[in-house]
């Protein structure tokens, strides 16, 4: 029948064409790594055309031995990589090389500098696939056909990677993808047969599929090329550990992963007996990808059944904390027609999850107490990832909280280099509490007037400041025995932390009665002229330089996930502020002599605000605070 070609000229969407333009001017140096993505896509088109027949055969048609093909036309200049893997619809090519469907892009766009250095080491974390194409070639044209459509069903793309491409239908009769590089002046090189050969061997020599290319022998037939397979297709994970070298495992990486540096660390393991056998290879990257944040993001590990690969990104196998490990998992525990809605309730893949589970925590202990920097480095990249481990995964709580690092008043820098075993160390004789404070920023959490009386005793405090602290220390309730108690919340006291100080606390306790009944006018009349704002007016414990300070109810949600809630636009039960008084601060024994009701007021307003900036709130109205400021300030000078 007639083919209507039913050609249309589109353009590229705007994130294509900036990352187009990027990876031609910024991965010049790196140009050879155009053939391990392109491998890669065949070898993941190969994969899906696996998992898709397994429901319907007749995907395959009449050719199920799935392979690529790699050949160059010297003439022509040209190189071309055809798969005969599931292939694509024209819905499919418009959207997968028209369009970056990923999340994180303009996250990722945004992060560039201009440094074609740094910026190169940020499309290697994004990932270029297909368009790295481009680095070596002028226009490349791209023919198609889905597996299970018919010949007439083929598709045309073409690009010269500037700002438009074509696309057109065509008669294919064999299914998969034929992907052509009209190569660029100056990149003959590429045309060398031994050269293709040597990529193909340093970057899929261990992909689980066969890579062929016309052989070299002298002796084929002019228009019967003799083809031989140039890689081992192997699946490296089936291969004894101590015959893959450190090199090899890094490759599997880079191509598994479509990241383009090596991965930080990895595990290799082989499970035999009960009815449990498994592979898994287990890589933890050297980056978080930029996407690492986004919710809708896919995650989990290739999923292999008896080496026949079923999915990908099985997040079954691994809990949302630790979604940044990348890996396969071979097993024969499981049915090859297993399917996503079958993995929820099988027993083995509860069973698998555990063991996965311990195995990465295992990876992590091991590299914190070998390598402390390199843990540094994986904590800097997936630390607050990591934090969501304790309220997710209840049975290893333990085993998390001894991975997590914090800032501290003891170092007293920004940097998380503090484990809760060091504070354990550290602690005092009958200290039995572990403290901290969140915070919005780290420069408010140090400078908290909250940790007056704690600097004073030498009483070692965790500085938390990233958003997703005040979710783990709300599941985060104790440590080997020693519960968390946020120096923000509740009363405070240091009485049973033995010590000079703690002895002449017990003396300044017994005069509090005392003092409260000496400060009992003052406190009502705040109360009084605060009204709503505040839900109590007390002595503090906490402070011994400043005037003031905000704390919590010892069962109120703290003010810095109230923020993070309100920020977030969901409603919160309303829940007002303790104001603490220092009754040894000049400006609260002032306020206590203050007759002058109305500028007893403003004192009272102005100190309540200041408490709130001190805990990195916001006040409701600014203004009014600058005209109270003002007017006292005026007052005193006159």
């Amino acid at each position: 029948m007639t083919i209507h070609p039913q050609q249309e000229t589109l353009h590229f969407q705007t994130e294509v064409k900036q990352l187009l333009h990027l990876v031609v001017h910024s991965l010049y140096s790196n140009k050879e790594i155009f053939l391990r993505e392109l491998i890669s896509n065949a070898s993941d088109a190969a994969d899906k055309l696996r998992f898709e027949a397994l429901s319907d055969s007749a995907l395959y048609e009449t050719d199920a031995e799935l392979k690529v093909f790699l050949s160059v036309d010297e003439k022509a200049r040209t190189i071309t990589v055809s798969d005969n893997g599931i292939g694509m619809s024209r819905d499919e090519v418009i959207e997968n090389l028209g369009t970056i469907a990923k999340s994180g892009t303009r996250d990722f766009l945004a992060q560039l500098t201009g440094d074609q250095k740094k910026d190169a080491h940020l499309i290697g974390q994004f990932g270029v696939g297909f368009y790295s194409a481009f680095i070596i070639a002028d226009k490349v044209t791209v023919t198609t056909r889905r597996a299970g459509l018919t010949k007439e069903h083929g598709v045309r793309w073409e690009s010269d990677g500037a700002g438009d491409y074509t696309i057109a239908n065509t008669e294919k009769t064999t299914r998969g993808t034929d992907i052509i590089l009209h190569l660029k002046e100056g990149e003959d090189d590429f045309l060398n047969n031994w050269r293709l050969r040597t990529i193909i061997t340093k970057y899929s020599d261990h992909i689980n599929l066969p890579i062929f290319m016309h052989a070299l022998s002298e002796k084929k037939e002019e228009n019967k090329p003799e083809w031989e397979m140039v890689n081992r297709a192997t699946a490296l994970w089936t291969l004894p550990k101590n015959s893959i070298t450190d090199e090899q495992y890094k490759e599997h990486y880079k191509h598994l992963a479509h990241d383009f540096e090596d991965p930080m660390l990895w595990a290799h393991n082989q499970v035999e007996g009960g009815n449990l056998d498994y592979i898994s290879l287990l890589y933890i990257p050297s980056h978080a990808p930029l996407d690492l944040w986004q919710r809708e993001r896919q995650h989990g590990l290739k999923l292999y059944v008896q080496r026949v690969f079923i999915m990908d990104q099985v997040e079954q196998f691994i809990p949302f904390y630790l979604r940044f490990v990348r890996g396969i998992v071979d097993t024969n525990a499981l049915p090859l027609n297993i399917s996503r809605e079958i993995l929820q309730d099988n027993p083995v893949i509860t069973k698998l999850r555990a063991a996965l589970v311990k195995r990465i925590l295992d990876m992590l202990d091991k590299l914190a107490s070998d390598d402390k920097e390199k843990y540094a480095k994986f904590f800097n990249q997936f630390g607050n990832v990591l934090k969501e481990g304790p309220a997710e995964d209840f049975s290893n709580r333990e085993r998390i909280a001894k991975l997590l690092r914090f800032a501290s008043t003891h170092t007293n820098t920004k940097e998380p280099t503090v484990s809760l075993e060091d504070y354990m160390k550290r602690m005092k004789p009958s200290q039995q509490k572990i403290y901290y404070i969140t915070a919005e920023n780290f420069n408010t959490a140090k400078s908290s007037p909250h940790l007056e009386i704690f600097r004073k005793k030498s009483i070692e405090v965790l500085l938390l400041h990233d958003r997703v602290d005040e979710w783990l220390m709300s599941h985060l309730t104790e440590f080997e025995g020693k519960s968390f108690q946020s120096v923000a919340k509740g009363d405070v006291s240091l009485n049973d932390i033995t010590s000079e100080e703690g002895k002449k606390e017990q003396e300044k306790t017994a005069k509090k009665e005392e003092l409260n009944s000496e400060f009992d006018g003052l406190i009502k009349h705040m109360k009084e002229v605060l009204g709503d704002l505040v839900k109590e007016v007390r002595l503090s414990n906490r402070l011994t330089d400043s005037p003031v300070c905000l704390v919590t109810d010892e069962h109120d949600m703290g003010s810095q996930l109230q923020r993070i809630l309100k920020a977030a636009g969901q409603e919160i039960p309303e829940s007002k502020p303790i104001l603490e008084l220092n009754p040894e601060h000049t400006l609260i024994l002032k306020l206590k002599n203050e007759a002058d009701k109305e500028r007893f007021a403003e004192w009272a307003h102005i100190l309540f605000d200041q408490a709130v900036l001190s805990e990195g709130g916001q006040l409701k109205d600014p203004a009014l605070f600058v005209g109270r400021m003002n007017r006292l300030l005026l007052a005193s000078g006159s």
